[in-house]
């Protein structure tokens, strides 16, 4: 039911209204009081009775959310039309009217106009932008309006600046536009004839000059083949004249105007002045003349005298049919190929060879395939063999060959590109460490420990022994970085010694370092995983290479293996243990090393990564923030829950571990990867929970042993955090080994086969 139209109850219109500023409508123009806003709209901007907001440009761009503006949308988009308009010539003989012909460009940004006219040679009209570009009124009576889109078609006649155009036609893309807009486009219509231009074009056509002009276009050529020379390896044989020798030319053609240029190629001490043009650039005629033309002697045409008197003067005519002309032949592309003789004004130059460029070119534009060398030159003679004296034993033997390599000693070169491809980047050390013991008869010496550090970057190897309790030897470092050479090799000799290098570095090979014997016991996971994934450079971590060394050992012997296997696993689980499987390996002498057995075993093994407890890792953790005076935990919590944009309370292990590293948590790398992943719940984790973990301020843990501290230390070597080597999978061993599974049920079965 509608309210009752009182007052009160009616809604009223300027509720929720806000702007009621009052347009002007009325000035004073030259004195004179008159409306001049009749465009404008009324108070706050509401259409008068009966207005009409006439929209500023004809075509409105729709945008995905809000309109984009013209001048965006439909920047440097023109349509193009194709117009005419008759002009008269009142007072002209020959003519009455003339057709000229003009192109209308519509900017669709702005609404502007601008007519063009092309020019027209010898017309004697000026010519080009007939009508500037800016909005153009409707002819009266609607004068108070411009042009817009909707008013263009085709094949109709338009009033622009009191002069009448007829469109006749438009570009594909002004079509397509009118299309999409819904214009339906007019049949294109033609342009009429002019008749004086159409009489001129016939007199053109019928005149003969008196002197007829020749035009050569060698531009085409000139843009084509610019910068682009075929080159010939030539020699002219000079043997036959006294003093005379074989002389080595190079013959340069150039495409773009088919010029010759030959040069001489003088050898060191050949007792000859250097030329360095054999033959300047210029056309080179195939027959040599007899004799020099005189100038003036060659001429393209003959000139014609057809009347010289006093009285009226010289007259000249061009010969036509060009009588006396001289036709001389020149050398071209065609003329020159490899084997052939090119007569450089009487001296025979044979081709020997040509550039790669120059092949190509005959390849492609020829078809010729055949490019078989002409020898013409002595192989050269072997040079001898550049003696180098023995080391002297002054410095380095690198630094001593550099003083018999020049007067001025350089420093020997580095292999760079090795030093940048195996330095250290990232958590890629690059290092392979070894733990080793010496071998001696010594028991002090042979009880003491040693890490043995290899640097793929250089080669060079460093030792450092470990301290241990009460053992009487201090630890520390042991050998200066540096590269070793391997023993037993003469001191004083011309050839560069041998330096130990990565392969010479396994577990159980035993090394000279210094008159010093040293046996390599065990790596660390990361010397072992970078051997196995660089299987190619180490043959003794390659476990195609060991399988196929137990493929050849005698077959009485692969009968012991199988039947020690089968036999070791009496529960019939599939899996025996390392070392059981190392000391079957060891005492058959199956000529493998102890490293090629821990990678076989490791190939085969079953890892078990060792469980540590979440609450010794955060006791850990919190003694290690507590030493280093880590408050910044707070500041943590508000990055997180800044880098947390859909409040979640978890963020991935990479923003994470990220964001710790701009702190700088002072925690080593394995343990804080630990706590990352005891706190991960798939692909992220709960910051808040690790937060208050590791809060050793407000939520403190026991203090932990020192001997729990060392099992995260900053630097892991050996058997701290490595995954051990427990059960070996040798079912999936003999497998791989023998082609077969084993016989888990009878191990007589398993024999006889």
């Amino acid at each position: 039911m509608a309210l009752p139209f009182l007052p009160g109850t009616s809604p009223s219109k300027q509720m929720g209204k806000e702007r009621f500023h009052k347009s002007q409508h009325f000035d004073y123009s030259n004195g004179v009081p008159m409306l001049v806003g009749s465009e404008k709209p009324g108070i706050g901007g509401e259409l008068l009775v009966g207005q009409k907001i006439k929209p500023e440009h004809s075509v409105y761009p729709k945008g995905q959310g809000s309109d984009l503006p013209s001048w965006v949308a439909f920047d440097k988009q023109v349509l193009c039309f194709e117009a005419y308009f008759q002009e008269a010539v009142p007072e002209a003989r020959d003519e009455t009217y003339r057709i000229r012909k003009c192109n209308i460009y519509f900017y669709l940004e702005d609404d502007t106009i601008q007519v063009v006219e092309p020019e027209c040679k010898n017309s004697g009209i000026p010519q080009g932008t007939l009508i500037r570009r800016h909005r153009i009124p409707l002819p009266p009576p609607n004068d108070d309006q411009f042009y817009n889109i909707f008013h263009f078609n085709i094949n109709q006649q338009m009033v622009l600046n009191s002069r009448t155009f007829c469109v006749t036609n438009c570009d594909m893309f002004t079509k397509n536009f009118l299309t999409k807009l819904g214009v339906r486009l007019n049949d294109p219509t033609t342009v009429p004839a002019d008749p004086y231009s159409n009489f001129r074009e016939q007199t053109e056509k019928s005149m003969n000059p008196l002197r007829p002009y020749e035009r050569r276009d060698t531009l085409k050529q000139f843009l084509d083949y610019d910068r682009k020379v075929l080159r010939f390896y030539c020699f002219w044989d000079d043997t036959g004249n006294m003093f005379g020798d074989r002389r080595e030319l190079i013959l340069h053609y150039f495409l773009a105007d088919d010029t010759i240029e030959i040069r001489e190629v003088s050898s060191p001490n050949c007792g000859r002045d250097y030329v360095p043009k054999f033959l300047r650039r210029s056309k080179l005629p195939k027959h040599a003349p007899a004799q020099m033309k005189q100038p003036g002697e060659i001429t393209d045409r003959t000139v014609l005298n057809v009347l010289s008197s006093e009285s009226q003067g010289a007259r000249y005519i061009l010969d036509s049919l060009k009588t006396g002309s001289v036709h001389e032949a020149f050398y071209k592309d065609c003329d020159l190929t490899v084997g052939g003789e090119v007569n450089v004004f009487g001296r025979r130059v044979i081709i020997a060879d040509c550039d790669d460029f120059t092949k190509d070119y005959y390849r492609s534009k020829y078809g010729i395939e055949d490019f078989t060398p002409v020898q013409y030159k002595a192989p050269a003679a072997p040079k001898p063999p550049r003696l180098v004296p023995p080391y002297n034993g002054f410095g380095s033997e690198e630094d001593s060959l550099s003083s018999c390599q020049g007067l001025l000693p350089k420093p020997p070169q580095k292999d760079f590109h090795k030093f940048m491809e195996k330095d250290r980047c990232g958590l890629e050390s690059n290092v392979l460490n070894f733990h080793a013991k010496m071998v001696t008869t010594d028991p002090v010496d042979g009880e003491r420990a040693f890490n043995i550090s290899f640097y793929l970057c250089d080669d060079s190897i460093s030792v450092f022994e470990r301290p241990q309790r009460n053992s009487g030897v201090l630890g520390g470092k042991f050998l200066e970085r540096s590269r070793v050479k391997k023993p037993g090799q003469e001191l004083f000799k011309s050839e560069p010694s041998e330096y130990f290098k990565a392969q010479d570095l396994y577990v159980g090979a035993t090394l000279c370092l210094h008159n010093k014997n040293f046996q390599l016991l065990d790596a660390d996971d990361y010397t072992l995983n970078y051997m196995e994934k660089h299987a190619e450079e180490f043959p003794k971590a390659n476990v195609g290479h060991i399988l196929s060394k137990l493929r050849s050992i005698p077959e009485e012997r692969q009968s012991e293996i199988r039947r020690f296997l089968t036999l070791s696993d009496p529960s019939n689980t599939g899996f025996i243990p390392y070392e059981s499987l190392r000391g079957l390996l060891m005492g058959l002498d199956c000529r493998l090393s102890e490293h090629e057995v821990l990678v076989l075993g490791r190939h085969f093994s079953e890892r078990e990564q060792p469980e540590v407890d979440v609450g010794l890792m955060l006791a850990v953790a919190q003694d290690f923030l507590k030493k280093k005076q880590f408050e910044e935990l707070p500041d943590m919590a508000r990055a997180f829950a800044y880098h947390d944009q859909h409040k979640t309370g978890r963020l991935s292990a990479k923003e994470l571990r990220t964001i710790c590293k701009a702190f700088r948590l002072p925690l080593p790398e394995n343990l804080l990867r630990g706590l990352l992943s005891k706190f991960a719940d798939g692909d992220e984790i709960d910051y808040h929970a690790l937060l208050a973990g590791i809060n050793w301020l407000e939520n403190p843990a026991p203090p932990v042993m020192p001997e729990d501290i060392l099992k995260f230390d900053v630097n892991p070597r050996f058997d701290v955090g490595m995954a051990a080597l427990k059960n070996i999978n040798y079912s999936a061993l003999l497998g791989d080994l023998f082609s077969f599974p084993s016989n888990n049920g009878d191990p007589t079965t398993a024999t006889s086969t």
